[in-house]
C-alpha cells in the first residue's frame, strides 16, 4: 500500500513511525533506570516533573565501583583520560544526568551541525583535540559505555539538541562483554532504534566502525572475558555496519582499517593502550571524520 502514498505522505509516515518509537524508549526509561533518579513522576495536579541531577562530583576515593568497567590506564594524561571524577548515582545506569546541565546550556543558542555520541573513543577525544569541538559540534561521549545505554539517552543527547548531523561510534564495551556476555543481536537493534529516531528527526547520521582492538586491558578476571574473541567480533560488527549504512543510504565512516596492523590489532603507534587512541590516533580520526561530516552536512535536509 506504501506505493500508493505520495512522497510527503511516506515522509510523514516515517516519521510518525519513528516518534512512536522514540515514545516507547521513553516509556521505558522508568523501568530501566530505577526509581530515584533523572525519571519523570507523575503528580496529584496532573503535572510532571523530573527528579533533580547531583551536579557536584565526588573524590575518585569516594566513587562506587563502576559497574561499567570504565578503565583508565595509568599510562593515559590526566588531560587526555575519562571522566571518571564525575559522579553517576547507581540508580541512574544511562547516566542521563551526565550531559543534562550542558544540554540546558546548549538549547539556548543555535543548534548545533553536528554531535559526536559514543563512548571513551568519543570522550577522550574531546580531551586528546579539543580544538575539534566546537559550539556547533558538540561532544556526547561517555566512557565504558555499551550501546544499550546510549540508546536510552540517545533522545535527550542528540535528538533534542536538533542537530543536523549525528556521528555515532560504539561497540568496543558491547564485545568487552563490560555488562555480561555479548549479544550480536541485541547490539544491532540498538543501532536500529536509535538510526530510526534520528531519521525520524531528520538528523543525518554518520555511523563509524568500531577502532580495531586485539584485547581489553581491563577486567580480565571477568569469567566470560577469556571466551572473547576481539579481533574477529569487531570485523564481523564492523561489516554488518557498513552494509547497514549502505542499506540504508548513510554516511560510513571506516576507522579501523585506517588503524588496524595486520593482525587486527590497533596499531601501537596510534594507541595509548591497544584500545584508545592516543593524540596521532585522534588526529587521524580527525580526518576522516571531517571529510564525513561535510559529506553528511551537504545532504542535510533543513
Amino acid at each position: 500500500m506504501s506505493h500508493l502514498l505520495r512522497n510527503g505522505d511516506r515522509h510523514e509516515a516515517r516519521r510518525a513511525l519513528g516518534l512512536a518509537r522514540a515514545l516507547a524508549l521513553i516509556l521505558a526509561l522508568p523501568v530501566v533506570m530505577g526509581s530515584n533518579v533523572a525519571r519523570a513522576e507523575s503528580l496529584s495536579d496532573g503535572q510532571i516533573t523530573t527528579t533533580s541531577c547531583d551536579p557536584q562530583t565526588k573524590p575518585q576515593s569516594e566513587l562506587p565501583p563502576s559497574p561499567t568497567g570504565v578503565y583508565v590506564p595509568a599510562t593515559i594524561p590526566p588531560e587526555t583520560a575519562p571522566s571518571t571524577a564525575r559522579y553517576r548515582a547507581p540508580s541512574d545506569w544511562p547516566w542521563l544526568c551526565r550531559y543534562r546541565a550542558d544540554n540546558e546550556a546548549a538549547l539556548a543558542l543555535p543548534a548545533p551541525d553536528v554531535v559526536f555520541f559514543g563512548d571513551s573513543i568519543t570522550e577522550n577525544w574531546a580531551k586528546a583535540d579539543p580544538d575539534f569541538f566546537t559550539r556547533s559540534s558538540l561532544n556526547r561521549g561517555i566512557g565504558g559505555q555499551t550501546s544499550a545505554q546510549l540508546m536510552l539517552r540517545f533522545y535527550q543527547d542528540v535528538v533534542a539538541l536538533r542537530p543536523r548531523a549525528v556521528h555515532i561510534v560504539v561497540g568496543t564495551n558491547d564485545v568487552a562483554g563490560n555488562p555480561g556476555a555479548m549479544d550480536a543481536e541485541s547490539y544491532k537493534n540498538n543501532i536500529l532504534a536509535m538510526i530510526d529516531l534520528a531519521r525520524a528527526h531528520r538528523i543525518r547520521v554518520i555511523l563509524g566502525s568500531l577502532p580495531p582492538a586485539a584485547r581489553f586491558p581491563w577486567r580480565a578476571d571477568l569469567p566470560w572475558r577469556a571466551k572473547i574473541q576481539p579481533v574477529s567480533e569487531i570485523r564481523a560488527l564492523n561489516l554488518w555496519l557498513r552494509q547497514f549504512a549502505k542499506d540504508r543510504h548513510l554516511t560510513f565512516v571506516d576507522y579501523h582499517t585506517a588503524m588496524a596492523a595486520p593482525d587486527g590489532a590497533m596499531r601501537e603507534a596510534l594507541s595509548l593502550d591497544g584500545v584508545h587512541p592516543n593524540v596521532s590516533g585522534y588526529a587521524l580520526m580527525r580526518t576522516l571524520a571531517e571529510s564525513a561530516v561535510a559529506s553528511a552536512l551537504r545532504k542535510a535536509r533543513r
